[in-house]
């Protein structure tokens, strides 16, 4: 089972906007994660059938927070931008009904 290898979807206002018009959907996945994993997680997981996947790796930064400014390293990150096949799509990044639940 690969569904290791995905750790959350990524919902923004530009993720659901390309899985509308692109057919593409946007997961953060683990850091040494490949692309054929990343297929095989998909397609495991939500019975569909992926045609292209793209990785963007987001590397650590410093960033200062709290009262005293202390610096924490926030991780590297790691998110795969999944194309399927025409037709095909996630329930999960659906929101055709109007954002009601």
């Amino acid at each position: 089972m690969q569904a290791h290898v995905l750790k959350r979807p990524i919902i923004t206002e530009k993720t659901l906007f390309l899985a509308n018009t692109a057919n593409a959907f946007t997961f953060e996945v683990q850091p040494s994660a490949t692309k054929t994993q990343v297929v095989k997680a998909v397609e495991e997981l939500f019975g569909v059938k992926v045609t292209g996947v793209s990785t963007v790796m987001r590397g650590r930064s410093m960033r200062r927070t709290g009262k005293r400014r202390t610096t924490i390293i926030v991780p590297r990150k790691k998110k795969a931008i999944v194309t399927l096949a025409k037709g095909q799509t996630i329930a999960l990044f659906d929101i055709s009904n109007g954002g009601n639940a």
